[in-house]
């Protein structure tokens, strides 16, 4: 399952509506203070990586997040 990049972590897009998704995302932020984003985000996170299940692979994703050349964000 790799994506042409080594390692086992999907780069490319995976969504069919990504745009949806992201407008789900924003809006379960909504009226969330500082804090309770935070906790938001630690909880949604946890629930995902659960749900991956692939040691290598949320470590490979813990990395490219942290490193914008690795395709995190800057």
């Amino acid at each position: 399952m790799t994506d042409g990049v080594s390692g086992a972590l999907r780069r490319s897009l995976n969504l069919a509506r990504p745009d949806d998704i992201y407008n789900a995302i924003v809006d379960a932020h909504r009226d969330l203070d500082d804090e309770a984003c935070r906790a938001f985000d630690a909880r949604l996170i946890l629930l995902l990586v659960n749900h991956v299940g692939d040691d290598a692979v949320i470590r490979e994703a813990l990395a490219a997040a942290r490193d914008p050349l690795q395709g995190g964000a800057k």
